[in-house]
């Protein structure tokens, strides 16, 4: 009886392993940048050169030498320049293979994980859309194209704004600070965690606000607007009536509707200096 309890802490202090490299690469001037990764953090600074600069740390933990040998067969890294966009894009069994080719949302459990950390320098007037899922966080600054940024699990941290564009996570803090205010619709969307939000002086624009557990702030005055109309829709042959979820408020004179939506939220319109 006390070889099988010695035996026993043996058999369950197998470590797993891990490996880790970096790989860098330069991409040719385009318009665009697109990074579409499902584990690990993404950064971009903007600057003042023309070509994609690339930093990924690659980590890989498994289970098995065996896992570590099948995640490097399953998992790629695609980097590459079609037309006027950028690619960076992490490819694996966990993504649907559909049109998009995002991430499957599948939860069976693999012997292990390939995690990418990217820095990433781009031209200061880029388009970027970023996305990961798991482990992660976006941080942007410097960058004055228009945005979209999606996240599941992670903060998104942005600063020295210039365009105009979209902001997803779940289970996160977002921050955006603006070098100057958007000209287009910009949107903001969380569910778990504080929205705050940086804009010039002089901002002039419609906000449409709504939190479920949360209370709203803001530097600006502003001047409620009038609550939409319900909006009526079909659905399988039966009307649909669907009111509106959001409080409007005009700062200034209005201009672009800026929508922030955080569910358990607080949300703070504030201005930077």
């Amino acid at each position: 009886m006390f070889a099988l309890l010695g035996l026993a802490p043996m058999l369950l202090m197998a470590e797993a392993l891990e490996e880790k490299q970096t790989i860098r690469k330069s991409l040719p001037e385009a318009a665009r940048l697109e990074v579409d990764t499902v584990w690990g953090g993404i950064r971009v600074t903007g600057y003042d050169g023309h070509e994609v600069k690339m930093v990924a740390t690659e980590t890989v933990r498994a289970d098995s030498q065996a896992d570590l040998e099948l995640a490097r067969k399953e998992v790629r890294l695609d980097v590459e320049t079609k037309g006027e966009t950028a690619r960076i894009y992490v490819d694996g069994p966990f993504r649907c293979h559909c049109e998009d080719g995002r991430w499957s949302g599948e939860r069976r459990r693999r012997g292990y994980v390939v995690r990418y950390d990217f820095e990433l320098q781009v031209p200061r007037n880029m388009a970027v859309e970023l996305s990961t899922v798991n482990e992660g966080w976006i941080a942007m600054s410097g960058v004055g194209g228009d945005f979209a940024i999606h996240n599941v699990n992670g903060t998104v941290d942005l600063s020295g704004l210039m365009g105009s564009g979209e902001v997803k996570t779940v289970n996160g803090h977002v921050k955006a600070e603006f070098a100057r205010n958007p000209k287009g619709r910009t949107s903001f969307k969380t569910i778990n965690g504080p929205i705050d939000l940086y804009f010039r002086p002089g901002l002039a624009a419609d906000l449409r606000l709504n939190t479920f557990n949360g209370k709203i702030y803001s530097d600006f005055e502003f001047t409620a607007l009038p609550v939409r109309p319900v909006a009526e829709e079909t659905r399988n042959g039966k009307r649909v009536f669907r009111a509106d979820k959001y409080s409007g408020g005009r700062i200034g004179g209005g201009g672009p509707e800026i929508l922030v939506d955080g569910f358990n939220s607080e949300i703070r319109i504030l201005e930077g200096k």
